[in-house]
């Protein structure tokens, strides 16, 4: 059965830019993507304070990544994002690559 246009899951409906950048950015970069990557760090500097073998803290800690860079390519395919966003955007991938 086919599904109406704009109807689709979470990820689907990032991709086609049926999402307000707003929307993205604010709710699912900022603050989601955000509490993700700080647990993920938390959990990993927990791993690796009980001594577990340093690929389970690696894994743990990149784990959001790939999430991570869907969300920045979701929100770069947008055409009406503003350019500071886009920049911000940016950053946040950045940052959170590295926390």
């Amino acid at each position: 059965m086919l599904k109406p246009a704009g109807s689709g899951g979470y990820f689907v409906r990032r991709w086609r830019g049926e999402v307000a950048w707003r929307t993205l950015f604010w709710r699912d970069m900022i603050a989601f993507g955000t509490l993700l990557n700080v647990v993920a760090s938390f959990g990993a500097l927990m791993l690796a304070a009980l001594g577990s073998p340093s690929a389970a803290v690696v894994a743990l800690h990149f784990a959001p990544l790939p999430y991570n860079a869907f969300l920045f390519a979701a929100l770069w395919r947008l055409p009406q994002r503003p350019a500071i966003v886009a920049v911000a955007a940016t950053l946040w991938l950045v940052v959170m690559t590295v926390v």
